[in-house]
């Protein structure tokens, strides 16, 4: 059975439902184009809910149809197997209503900006984070996402000390937000003529892309600055001030952007980048107040935790937080993510719902 409070609400998003379709038969809305269409997708949104209930209610007046069967010998056992088939749907269609009725994350919809970062490990660190760079470009490609560099702070031998990508697709941040964290790799280095297994690290950050107009930002809190572009070692690969940093004071927080010729295109993608931080930042500041008013606890957040192991010797891919271990690394780390991804997903579900009771 639902529990009370969640079936009071079925019947309330039921009763809307029907209140809509009613609506949308007035010729007052009809004219109001405007109207029409917000009603109209108010009605979509929750559609699928309703379709659910009207099930789940349809299943319950059979089983007790069914049970009155019983009474009867001669359909008895035949009453005893619907019974059993449809407490088995009763049980299904009461998962997935709790799994709809959980909390939505309206971010779950936008692009990602992606940074990955070298953390212990040196050089092998900053491979280590081309390396991540390949596996997430690879499995936007897989997912017909857009991937594109905004930033890069390449190394001498083709690693990175800092990388940040935009990719854009339906249900993008959805998927990626549990890519947050330390990443482990653990591997004989390209460096090491010893032959012995080195421990690196990289940090991984998924931050949902944010439109300027979500945040009210006085341009005279903003600081740009030019300088020359410069590749690996320090080098400058031109004579013109086309690398923009641009700083927000209040914060600190600081982005650069070099990659792009043109001083214009730099700015924009130091902007964008900057946007998503400063998001993250002012959401991340508001969720420990809210901690704090509880009395709860709050560590540096999920970035700062080992969150996967890449095991070259022994091939494996181990996620800590679901002790989830595959024997596919080299798989995994061309792309061939969603295995994981989706015991994420399930695990992430499993949590809300036991938060429910």
């Amino acid at each position: 059975m639902l529990p009370a409070q969640l079936e009071e609400k079925l019947e309330a998003i039921e009763k809307r439902y029907e209140e809509i379709q009613s609506r949308l038969s007035s010729q007052d809305v009809i004219r109001d184009r405007e109207q029409f269409a917000k009603l109209s997708k108010d009605l979509k949104d929750i559609g699928e809910v309703v379709d659910l209930y009207r099930r789940y209610k349809k299943v319950q007046k059979d089983i007790k149809e069914a049970q009155e069967l019983l009474k009867s010998r001669e359909f008895e056992e035949l009453a005893k197997e619907e019974i059993k088939r449809l407490k088995r749907e009763e049980e299904q269609i009461e998962k997935e209503l709790k799994i709809l009725m959980l909390p939505k994350d309206e971010r779950d919809s936008r692009n990602v900006i992606l940074e990955i970062r070298a953390g212990v490990g040196g050089e092998e660190a900053a491979l280590f984070v081309a390396d991540l760079l390949n596996m997430y470009q690879k499995y936007a490609e897989e997912r017909g996402w857009k991937f594109s560099i905004l930033s890069a702070n390449r190394t001498g031998l083709g690693g990175y000390k800092e990388v940040i990508a935009l990719i854009e697709g339906v249900g993008a941040y959805s998927r990626l937000k549990y890519e947050s964290g330390v990443h482990r790799v653990q591997r004989i280095p390209r460096t090491e003529s010893g032959g012995r297994i080195h421990t690196s690290t990289a940090t991984v950050a998924v931050l949902p892309e944010v439109d300027e107009t979500e945040l009210e930002i006085n341009p005279q809190d903003l600081k740009i600055e030019t300088f020359r572009a410069s590749g690996a070692g320090g080098q400058y690969v031109n004579t013109t001030e086309t690398a923009v940093r641009v700083t927000h004071i209040p914060t600190g927080i600081s982005v650069a952007c070099q990659d792009e010729r043109s001083q214009f295109q730099n700015k924009q993608k130091a902007l964008k980048i900057l946007y998503a931080r400063l998001k993250d930042f002012y959401e991340r500041q508001k969720e420990e107040e809210i901690a704090k008013e509880r009395k709860m606890q709050v560590g540096t957040g999920e970035r700062s935790e080992k969150i996967r192991t890449y095991n070259f010797p022994q091939g494996r891919v181990t996620d800590h937080r679901i002790n989830l271990t595959l024997y596919k690394l080299h798989d995994v780390l061309e792309g061939k993510l969603d295995e994981i991804i989706e015991a994420l997903i399930q695990h992430d579900i499993d949590e809300k719902l036991k938060a429910q009771v």
